[in-house]
């Protein structure tokens, strides 16, 4: 095992020990700032989410720790090729954090495809597409992205946060930031981990993507 992947997988085994540790640690100690693309074939059916997600510059900072560069300080596609590879595994333990519902039935996601990573100068950004299983038009879509476990904050972009891509004229989307400044989120969070041993503790805030095509 390449050295860097050996890194981050060491990076990604802690994390999961982390989140599976949710009801004693709910707070984020990772932060994604996101960006979502709801993608649909020639025909109108949708046919899976194309998301990037910027990490915060101290996740990124210990991710890129012993990457070797041709420049310092520049990192490319193809020098970050292996740590993109070890995040698009080691997501599907997670679910990639992307939840979908068509017509209210759950819907089933397989591996991601495309995926690379970028290199801002502080901050790594993943990019990378999850094609549905089977691809639909249902009437109502909902997308949730958010950690079960509190353990990842995602915060969708100020600007563009969601786009729809190629969906038919008919369809319209709205989209739902997390309420977790608001005192009924916080009383809501204290009944969820009353009731339970806090492992959904996350769902509270989930960011809610509403696509209605009638």
């Amino acid at each position: 095992m390449r050295p860097v992947v050996r890194r981050l997988t060491a990076c990604l085994l802690v994390l999961g020990s982390l989140l599976a540790s949710g009801a004693a640690n709910a707070h984020p100690h990772v932060w994604i700032t996101a960006t979502s693309e709801l993608l649909y074939g020639p025909d109108g059916a949708l046919t899976g989410v194309r998301h990037a997600w910027t990490f915060d510059d101290m996740f990124s900072s210990y991710a890129l720790q012993g990457i070797e560069t041709k420049t310092k300080g520049v990192f490319t596609r193809e020098e970050l090729a292996p740590l993109a590879q070890t995040n698009a595994e080691s997501l599907k333990e997670y679910a990639y954090f992307t939840f979908a519902r068509a017509d209210g039935k759950k819907e089933k996601f397989v591996d991601p495809v495309d995926y690379y990573l970028d290199y801002n100068d502080t901050h790594l950004t993943l990019h990378f597409t999850l094609p549905l299983k089977t691809p639909m038009k249902p009437k109502q879509l909902v997308l949730e992205v958010f950690d079960a476990s509190f353990f990842i904050d995602f915060a969708f972009a100020a600007k563009d946060p969601v786009k729809l891509v190629g969906a038919p004229a008919s369809c319209t989307m709205t989209f739902q930031r997390p309420n977790d400044g608001t005192a009924s989120a916080q009383k809501l969070g204290e009944q969820t981990f009353a009731a339970s041993d806090g492992s959904n503790f996350g769902a509270m805030f989930a960011n809610k993507i509403t696509v209605d095509c009638p």
